[in-house]
């Protein structure tokens, strides 16, 4: 195993809990830490703690009042107005005890990770916490208070000079880190995700290029619904390497939400977990031949967090510390003992999905003749800059 690689994780992150049948359930965080542990693909050398975000860091990004709000809200002071302007106490987004606090400790991971990163400490860095993608400046959304990713990016511009490529790959656009960054020339963000016509947030078109200094720094390949892996991964092949040689970053931030799968309950792609080891292998192919390895990864969503995200998000790890032998064996025996007697549906004992997974998707031909000329589109307007 590769000793450049840091998982970074505090149990703090697991305060992250809007109520009990909300969809986004951070318990997903202690099946993957586990599924690894039993697996011996993680040890507690490998481990380091996230920290709280300060105010400030917050501030680089979120707008002062909304800040405020958060922290009026956690303390039980919740006005009506919050919910219209700020969108805290909706039913997406309802408030919870602690709430500053843990969404701080969420963006406080992925900070910890930029530091490793960029001062050498190690090539690749691992915060699932972290992913937070909907956040905006001015307002939480779709299960996001504070965008970790965006201020990340904003951190390692200040304080290191970077120039970033953020890569998401969430079945819903990853929209809060576009607007932040849409009229900046020294951040590109490349979305992947489920097209807007049928799923939050909407947005995500094509045609949604950035503007100003920042124009041609923003790219988009919706998928149609009932995408499968061999059309999604064809179009994270062609375009993230384009994007990569094009822009040129110092770093790549990866989006690894877990959401593009068959199974899960949000979403309408057609995926398996093979998705979610290869797009890691390309990410992790592409920060050493362009960024001297240097390569971020935090969460996102994922809402079957029984059969799906523990995989997902495991295989993701294995990965980046090179430990993808491990996917050969099966599914450790104590880790299924352990958790089957609370899960609600039968847990994998396999890495890999079986075939015949779903039923064959009809209009199959034509999905992938869309989703070809949405890649096509991309791939033109990069070849324009």
């Amino acid at each position: 195993m590769s000793g450049r690689t840091s998982f970074i994780f505090s149990p703090e992150q697991l305060q992250y809990k809007f109520h009990d049948d909300h969809p986004f359930n951070q318990q997903r965080l202690t099946l993957t830490n586990d599924l690894l542990k039993e697996a011996g693909a993680l040890s507690d050398k490998d481990i380091h703690p996230a920290r709280m975000a300060t105010i400030e860091e917050l501030l680089m990004v979120h707008d002062e009042d909304f800040v405020s709000a958060v922290m009026s809200a956690t303390e039980g002071q919740l006005k009506s107005s919050y919910k219209t302007k700020y969108g805290i106490g909706t039913e997406d987004t309802p408030v919870f005890p602690m709430m500053h606090d843990a969404a701080a400790w969420l963006v406080g991971g992925t900070l910890e990770a930029a530091d490793q990163v960029m001062t050498g400490s190690v090539d690749h860095a691992l915060n699932l916490g972290g992913g937070l993608h909907h956040g905006f400046r001015g307002k939480a959304s779709g299960f996001c208070i504070y965008n970790d990713s965006s201020i990340a990016i904003e951190y390692m511009k200040r304080k290191y000079g970077a120039r970033v490529l953020y890569i998401d790959t969430d079945a819903h656009h990853g929209d809060g880190v576009q607007w932040a960054f849409y009229d900046d020339p020294d951040v590109c963000t490349l979305s992947f995700h489920e097209s807007g016509r049928f799923l939050f947030p909407g947005t995500g078109h094509v045609s949604e290029r950035g503007h100003g200094d920042g124009y041609g720094t923003s790219y988009n390949v919706p998928f149609e619904a009932f995408s499968e892996d061999d059309s999604m991964l064809e179009a994270c092949r062609k375009v993230m390497r384009e994007v990569v040689s094009t822009f040129k970053p110092d770093v790549i931030l990866t989006q690894n939400g877990a959401d593009a799968h068959y199974f899960d309950p949000l979403t309408h792609l057609c995926g398996t977990v093979a998705f979610y080891y290869e797009v890691p292998r390309i990410a992790h192919e592409l920060a050493h031949e362009f960024c001297g390895g240097r390569w971020i990864a935090v969460g996102g969503g994922g809402y079957d967090i029984w059969r799906v995200v523990p995989r997902a998000w495991g295989g993701l790890w294995l990965e980046m510390s090179e430990q993808t032998e491990i996917m050969t064996n099966p599914i450790p025996e104590i880790w299924l003992q352990r958790w089957q007697e609370h899960a609600p549906v039968a847990l994998p004992e396999s890495w890999q999905d079986p075939k015949g997974l779903y039923p064959q998707v009809p209009r199959r031909e034509e999905i992938n003749r869309k989703n070809e000329r949405t890649v096509q589109q991309a791939l033109k307007q990069l070849s324009q800059l």
